[in-house]
């Protein structure tokens, strides 16, 4: 998930979108229907009542300006019916205010259930509750927890509040005053490059959800087993909680190259090399057809071997996500 933002204790505490993993990942853990106060349902109880499913992550347009084009992108995808869809925010939480309002309009004008991101970085106590108490308002009763990064040439002091210096902190302080929040966390099936080991970073991962933690969505990756290992790893663990993969389609070399500079995952060379090809031959038109075959190749063996659903980077791309689901689920 190139849009998590990292969490991180230097160099351990991290944050982070075949058949032999099958009883791992089909695995059905029994939940109980919780309703938040306000009649809401946490993401993790529609998780474990619709499978599979599909989600959608959308980003804020950096211009108010392109907001009409970004709503009627939502209108075209709300017809796959989401099970939810989520907003990002800008590094050091800079578009924070355009993402509330996003999600605000996603749950009320489309009835969407809507999921914000949350960071802790560069935020305090105070920030982050006048966020959450506003998204209650809102109607939005879902986050996605997370550190989140420092805006470029922040300065040294930028992140400075103790009490929220990672996304374990951050979900401890949610649980804690939020007890009904529906709160998701990420996890990184390459494991990030900055942690220890593999085990260091799901054990990280495992705190975040004994903290509160409802359920996980991976960031982007392109080798599938990376997910099926990750799964295995996690519950062997001990990790029960439902495990989404997040996929994304390359709609271009350029794109892909400066999203795989910032999240770290590792594009196959077979599929890099025909990825190239197709550029040569045809421009990014044909890397298009290329990376969406692929993304939904991907997708569909997720599903087949046992994944909850598939969270989709839609790029806030209409005709990519409607060509790439084409089929997807019965």
């Amino acid at each position: 998930m190139w849009g998590f933002g990292l969490c991180v204790k230097p160099r351990a505490h991290l944050d982070i979108g075949m058949q032999c993993c099958y009883r791992f990942l089909s695995e059905k853990i029994p939940v109980t229907m919780s309703h938040t106060s306000g009649g809401a349902v946490r993401i993790a109880d529609l998780i474990a009542h619709k499978k599979p499913f599909i989600s959608l992550e959308f980003f804020p347009p950096k211009e108010k300006a392109e907001w009409p084009a970004f709503f009627g992108t939502v209108e075209r995808l709300a017809q796959l019916d989401p099970l939810f869809v989520s907003v990002t925010y800008g590094a050091g939480g800079s578009t924070q205010s355009d993402t509330l309002e996003i999600v605000t309009r996603l749950t009320r004008d489309h009835g969407l259930e809507a999921m914000a991101h949350l960071t802790c970085v560069g935020a305090t106590p105070e920030a982050i509750r006048a966020f959450l108490d506003q998204l209650s308002k809102a109607g939005v009763h879902n986050v996605l927890a997370l550190r989140g990064d420092p805006p470029k040439d922040a300065p040294a002091e930028f992140a400075t509040c103790k009490e929220l210096q990672y996304a374990s902190d951050l979900v401890t302080f949610i649980r804690s005053g939020y007890p009904d929040l529906g709160l998701g966390v990420a996890g990184y099936p390459e494991t990030h490059p900055e942690a220890e080991s593999p085990r260091s970073d799901l054990e990280y991962l495992k705190l975040k959800l004994d903290q509160g933690g409802d359920f996980i969505i991976t960031q982007l990756f392109f080798d599938n087993q990376s997910y099926f290992d990750f799964v295995r790893r996690a519950r062997e663990l001990g990790i029960e909680k439902p495990i989404i993969p997040g996929i994304i389609p390359v709609v271009s070399l350029k794109v892909i190259n400066r999203i795989i500079s910032l999240c770290g995952a590792t594009i196959p060379a077979a599929f890099m090399a025909e990825l190239e090809e197709a550029d040569r031959r045809g421009g990014a038109a044909a890397v298009q057809d290329i990376g969406v075959a692929y993304a939904r190749r991907q997708a569909q063996e997720l599903l087949a071997s046992g994944a909850p659903g598939i969270h989709l980077y839609t790029l806030n791309r209409a005709d990519v996500i409607l060509e790439l689901t084409k089929g997807l689920l019965p």
